[in-house]
């Protein structure tokens, strides 16, 4: 396949980027990914800058390739975590949980390629006019904190509305569904999920065995009652937390503290300590395709792209023959 534009703007072979998993999208999948050929996110979550640095350090040890920071604009730490990505002169970000419009001109000045997340088409004009070079459209068919819109229905909506690279995400694990996206407008993909259960992923096996063990009907959305709605695989946390969203237990309002004592720290107990009753199994609706154990990054996207390649050859033989 010839390079996207994706890849040329960003210098990369291929037009696939790494999702930005919290506790997961760290320095040496980042790296991992990027010495692939796609692009590598570094996660900073809610991490103070310290420890981005040291992470951007080491990610520099391992890859001479391009790879990139995702900036949790709610972190309490977002102010030293831009200053950082400026200082550090990292090429490419993204960035997700609000607007990068405050900080947009600083980015520009120092050179570096803003990519934010988005979950609408309103969104996304909003974007383009703030300076965006790219954007990530994702659909609730991801893991993690999704919106209220399909990926199929959702990307080439965006597509039409704005003169910006669209990459899409939520919902694609294989060359059938980057097909799909390409076929659909996008000049790339982003994928999570595929990339958590690789070889060089940090998750932990019993996360990783939960994954690949999962059926097409094994992820749930929590959180719609909060307003920030994750998906992940159903247990027991759960289990208790749509107990407490239908207000059960006699309470006559739900119980938003009980619901955030559940949430903390659940995401780390999945990756980390790999709890996989009593924490957050961020995972997208493609886990029950997920089959194939240990696969290396450099394996998945070279999967990916023969895949991709083939499933559009047969297609154009098919509708020219």
């Amino acid at each position: 396949m010839k390079p996207s534009t994706i890849c040329n703007l960003l210098d990369i072979d291929y037009p696939v980027i790494q999702g930005a998993m919290a506790w997961v999208a760290e320095e040496k999948l980042a790296s991992a990914v990027s010495n692939a050929g796609g692009l590598g996110l570094i996660a900073s979550g809610h991490a103070p800058k310290e420890i981005i640095k040291e992470k951007i350090k080491i990610a520099r040890s391992l890859t001479d390739k391009t790879f990139g920071v995702n900036i949790m604009l709610m972190s309490p730490f977002v102010e030293d975590i831009v200053d950082l990505v400026i200082e550090e002169k990292v090429k490419v970000i993204t960035t997700g949980a609000g607007s990068p419009g405050k900080y947009m001109k600083r980015f520009k000045e120092a050179g570096i390629i803003v990519i934010p997340v988005v979950a609408s088409v309103a969104v996304a004009r909003r974007m383009e006019r703030e300076g965006a070079d790219a954007i990530v459209v994702e659909g609730m068919e991801g893991g993690g904190h999704v919106g209220k819109s399909t990926t199929m229905a959702l990307v080439p909506q965006v597509v039409d509305a704005v003169n910006i690279p669209v990459i899409a995400a939520g919902g694609i694990g294989d060359g059938r569904g980057m097909a799909a996206a390409l076929m659909l407008g996008a000049a790339g993909v982003q994928l999570g999920t595929r990339f958590l259960v690789s070889k060089e992923s940090i998750a932990h096996d019993n996360f990783k065995h939960a994954v690949l063990k999962a059926k097409d009907i094994d992820t749930t959305i929590t959180g719609m009652i909060t307003g920030h709605p994750v998906r992940g695989l159903r247990n027991k946390l759960t289990r208790e937390y749509e107990r407490v969203e239908r207000f059960e237990g006699g309470q006559e309002t739900p119980n938003l503290e009980r619901l955030e004592d559940l949430g903390k720290g659940a995401l780390k107990r999945a990756v980390i300590d790999g709890d996989t009753q009593n924490s957050s199994m961020m995972a997208g609706q493609i886990a029950g395709m997920m089959k194939k154990e240990n696969q290396t990054c450099q394996e998945i996207i070279g999967e990916l792209m023969t895949e991709c390649e083939d499933v559009l050859t047969s297609r154009f033989n098919q509708w020219v023959g």
